[in-house]
C-alpha cells in the first residue's frame, strides 16, 4: 500500500470516526431535568500519545514522566513477506517538563532513557539515555464553551543527538538515539463536545512532520552497520497524524483513545569497510515504513492539577514495521 493510499484511508476512518462523534454530540439532548456536564467538572490527564493544543499559564508548569515497555516482534519487508523476529523488550522512561514563559507560549524538554533486553543476543550493558527534545509551543485560538473553533498552536520542536547510536561494539542493544538532528514543525488542535447524557468528550487532531539531517556513522550502529563500517545515514522525513478522544466518565474517571497514522521514509546509508581490501561502496536502504496505531487508556484525577494515565499502545505488523505492544503508565502534574 503506498504511502498516500495509507493516509488517505487513515484520514477517512478518522473523519469517520470524528463525524460519528459530532452526530452523537449533536444529537437530541438527554432525559428531561439531566444536568450537562461543565468544563470544571471534567478532569483529564491527556491521553497517551497526544499533546494538549492548550499552553501552559505564565509562571505555570507541568511535569509528566511515562514508563513503558515496547515489546516487539515480527514484521513485513519491503516484499509483504513477514518475518518473525526474536522478542526483543525496549523498557523506557520519557519525561515531558514543560514551562508557561508567556500565556500563549510554553517551552520545555523532552528527557528519554532506556534499557532493552533481549531474547537472542546481549542486552543492554546499562541504562542508556536518548536523544533529548527541546520545544516551543505558541497558541493560536483559545476554545470557548459555544463556539465551533477549537484550541489550536504551533508547536517546533528539535531532536538533538545525545543518545548512542553507533561504535556499538556486540552490542547493538546500546543504540538509544539516531545521532541526526531533528526538526518537527507540529499543528495542534483541541475542542469538547457534549454527549446526549450530558457527559464531556475532549478530542484532539495533531499533525506532526518531521525532517532529519545526515549523520556520520562508524562501526556498528543502530543502523545496520558492522564493525569497520565508514559512511553517512539519511534519515527520511517522518509524518504522524494522531486523533484522540477523552470520555469524562466521572469528574475523576476518563476513558482514553488515540488513533494514529506514521510514515516513516526510507533511511540510505552509504560508505565502505575499512576491512575490505577493495574498500568496495556499500549501500543500504530501510525502505520506507508505515505503522497504524490504537492506544486505549484510562485516566483517573485526584485533583484537576494531578492524575494518572495507565494505557497500552498496540501497533500490528506492517511493512517494516514490527508487531508491538506497549503498556505505559504515566502521572501528570500541573502547578
Amino acid at each position: 500500500m503506498s504511502f498516500w493510499k495509507s493516509i488517505q484511508r487513515t484520514l477517512a476512518a478518522l473523519a469517520l470516526a470524528t463525524t460519528a462523534t459530532l452526530a452523537v454530540a449533536q444529537a437530541a439532548p438527554g432525559a428531561p431535568g439531566e444536568v450537562r456536564q461543565s468544563l470544571d467538572d471534567a478532569w483529564f490527564t491527556g491521553p497517551m500519545l497526544a499533546p494538549n493544543a492548550t499552553t501552559l499559564p505564565r509562571g505555570h508548569f507541568l511535569i509528566e514522566p511515562y514508563l513503558y515497555d515496547v515489546i516487539a516482534q515480527g514484521f513485513y519487508d519491503r516484499d509483504g513477506k513477514r518475518h518473525n523476529a526474536p522478542r526483543s523488550d525496549g523498557f523506557g522512561s520519557l519525561t515531558y517538563i514543560l514551562y508557561g514563559l508567556a500565556n500563549k507560549f510554553t517551552v520545555g524538554m523532552i528527557p528519554v532513557a532506556g534499557y532493552t533486553e533481549m531474547s537472542n543476543g546481549p542486552s543492554s550493558a546499562g541504562i542508556g539515555m536518548g536523544d533529548l527534545t527541546l520545544q516551543g509551543q505558541y497558541r493560536l485560538k483559545l476554545f470557548h464553551e459555544g463556539s465551533r473553533i477549537p484550541t489550536m498552536s504551533v508547536a517546533v520542536q528539535e531532536t538533538l543527538p545525545t543518545g548512542k547510536y553507533d561504535r556499538l561494539g556486540n552490542r547493538p542493544s546500546d543504540g538509544f538515539g539516531g545521532g541526526a538532528y531533528t526538526t518537527t514543525v507540529a499543528f495542534y488542535s483541541q475542542t469538547y463536545f457534549w454527549m446526549p447524557n450530558g457527559r464531556v468528550l475532549r478530542m484532539r487532531f495533531n499533525v506532526v512532520p518531521a525532517f532529519s539531517s545526515s549523520v556520520n556513522v562508524h562501526d556498528v550502529s543502530v543502523y545496520g552497520t558492522s564493525t569497520g563500517f565508514r559512511g553517512h545515514a539519511t534519515p527520511g522525513a517522518s509524518i504522524f497524524l494522531n486523533a484522540a478522544w477523552e470520555y469524562s466518565l466521572t469528574r475523576r474517571w476518563v476513558l482514553a483513545l488515540d488513533a494514529v497514522c506514521r510514515h516513516q521514509g526510507n533511511t540510505a546509508v552509504s560508505g565502505y569497510n575499512v576491512l575490505d581490501p577493495n574498500r568496495s561502496a556499500l549501500q543500504l536502504n530501510s525502505g520506507a515504513s508505515d505503522a497504524f496505531q490504537l492506544a486505549p487508556a484510562i485516566e483517573y484525577n485526584w485533583k484537576r492539577n494531578i492524575g494518572v494515565l495507565l494505557g497500552t499502545r498496540l501497533i500490528p505488523a506492517g511493512r517494516n514495521t514490527p508487531a508491538t505492544i506497549t503498556p505505559a503508565i504515566a502521572i501528570n502534574y500541573v502547578h
